[in-house]
């Protein structure tokens, strides 16, 4: 019952890289040797450096290996993968560099052929993946490489599981029997009401991955599950049915010679966490020393459009729920300044317009607390820029979960993981829809990324935030 669709498919990328790498270097010799007219370092006869090229590749798919780019955690992720290869590439050309400054050997004829080699490779790479990739799905659609899942357990994470999983054109999964007391009526596979009857007719399913869901004082039985996937030669996959720590950053590791599973609150632990404060020292001072101009600029159109404080300061939720002030330029009449919306628009005689605010997601689209410049800082997300000080100062970081007034968080189930972290300017919930998703979902966003950290997530959130600011989808 073993699926050997996963190890075919690393072996392809193999295969596929090591074409990708040495066709590249190919043209890059067509490039510079047999195209450009300029005097060569080295004179290397074509046939001569192919069969250097197909010697020294392999060295490069072994760098590839050791970054983690032929396993499944990294391959089905084409962020993660690109960002791999690119890694993989510059560690690869400098390796070669290195060993052709030490050898005798004659490696490249020009200098240009390790530039273009390296560009080209790249994109060979990338395509070669793509290509594969697609192929790889276009099997899945023929029910070719497919993976057969069997899930045990009860609760929501059970409907959960197949919604997410059972997709097999997409995900390469399908669930095809479940052992749950469940009503499943969207599922249309085997359902075993018992576990001891599953266990019995476990050899006649063609199963290839057995997923254990649920939090369980039954040892003997999770002990007869792992079993019995061993007996059959099924991959045994363990998932924690509570919401809080499903998607943390779970390790295994010996604790007094134990093998133990950690369950972290966050992954922004260690030196994660101290790379990511002095870049936010960096990028703030940068940041602030460039906008500099602009600070001045919005700070006089503020004062002089109408007359009061130029900075606006809330008290926000950060790490550890500590309160803080968050400052942004302010956008609010000066009569309404620091007021909530209820006391502000009870104070202009319109006390209905709060209840319509608060009906649209803490949102009107003509709110007339707010001045003419403040409609344009927040439609831009300039009136944000002041919190650079607050990232400065250690309050908040650039990257993180939306810094809350208290009374929002305050009965939020999941509320203390979300403030293991500090609070950022933009985040997952602001560039996936901001006031666009509800807040629930907004929240789960903020969890996802407390327990997935990592640096080129906030890379890319970065990014992504900048595109947002440039097409004019800023915070409302």
């Amino acid at each position: 019952m073993k699926n050997n669709a996963s190890a075919v498919y690393a072996l392809e990328l193999v295969v596929g890289d090591f074409i990708a790498l040495v066709g590249a270097f190919g043209v890059a010799y067509i490039l510079r040797v047999s195209l450009d007219s300029a005097p060569l370092i080295n004179h290397v006869t074509a046939v001569n450096y192919i069969k250097i090229w197909m010697t020294l590749v392999p060295a490069w798919i072994i760098i590839f290996a050791l970054l983690g780019l032929y396993r499944k955690n990294t391959y089905d992720y084409r962020y993660k993968e690109t960002i791999g290869l690119f890694v993989g590439s510059i560690i690869g050309i400098m390796a070669i560099i290195s060993y052709d400054f030490v050898t005798k050997a004659v490696i490249f004829p020009a200098r240009l052929v390790a530039v273009y080699g390296l560009v080209i490779g790249f994109v060979f790479l990338l395509i070669e993946r793509f290509v594969l990739r697609s192929i790889r799905m276009s099997l899945w659609r023929y029910g070719a490489g497919i993976n057969n899942v069997l899930i045990i357990g009860d609760g929501p994470i059970v409907a959960s599981l197949i919604d997410n999983m059972n997709h097999p054109a997409r995900t390469g999964y399908k669930v095809v029997a479940i052992c749950s007391n469940n009503e499943s009526p969207k599922f249309r596979g085997r359902v075993f009401k018992n576990f001891n009857n599953l266990m019995q007719k476990l050899n006649t399913l063609d199963i290839h991955t057995m997923l254990y869901a649920g939090l369980t004082s039954d040892t003997a039985e999770v002990d007869q599950a792992f079993s019995a996937a061993q007996a059959n030669h099924i991959a045994f996959k363990f998932v924690p049915a509570h919401e809080g720590i499903l998607s943390n950053n779970i390790e295994v590791e010996l604790f007094q010679n134990l093998p133990v599973v950690s369950v972290h609150q966050t992954a922004l632990t260690g030196w994660g966490r101290i790379a990511k404060r002095l870049f936010d020292i960096f990028a703030s001072i940068v940041g602030m020393i460039i906008l500099s101009p602009i600070y001045l600029i919005i700070a006089i159109m503020i004062r002089f459009s109408d007359w009061g404080p130029v900075i606006f300061k809330q008290p926000r939720l950060s790490r550890f729920n500590k309160t803080i002030n968050i400052y942004k330029f302010r956008t609010h009449r000066k009569k309404y300044n620091s007021l909530s919306p209820e006391e502000a628009f009870a104070k202009m005689g319109k006390p209905d317009l709060a209840i319509k605010y608060r009906e649209n997601g803490d949102f009107l689209i003509k709110d007339p607390r707010i001045t003419r410049i403040g409609n344009f800082l927040r439609k831009t997300s300039l009136d944000e820029l002041p919190q650079l000080f607050n990232v400065l100062k250690g309050d908040i970081s650039l990257v993180g979960p939306r810094a809350l007034v208290p009374s929002e968080l305050a009965n939020y189930p999941f509320k203390n993981l979300i403030l293991s972290v500090k609070s950022g300017i933009t985040g997952l919930a602001q560039i996936s829809g901001r006031k666009n998703i509800p807040f629930d979902e907004r929240r789960s966003l903020d969890l996802y990324y407390v327990q997935n950290w990592s640096f080129w997530l906030d890379t890319k959130i970065l990014l992504r935030t900048v595109i947002d600011v440039i097409n004019g989808r800023g915070a409302k």
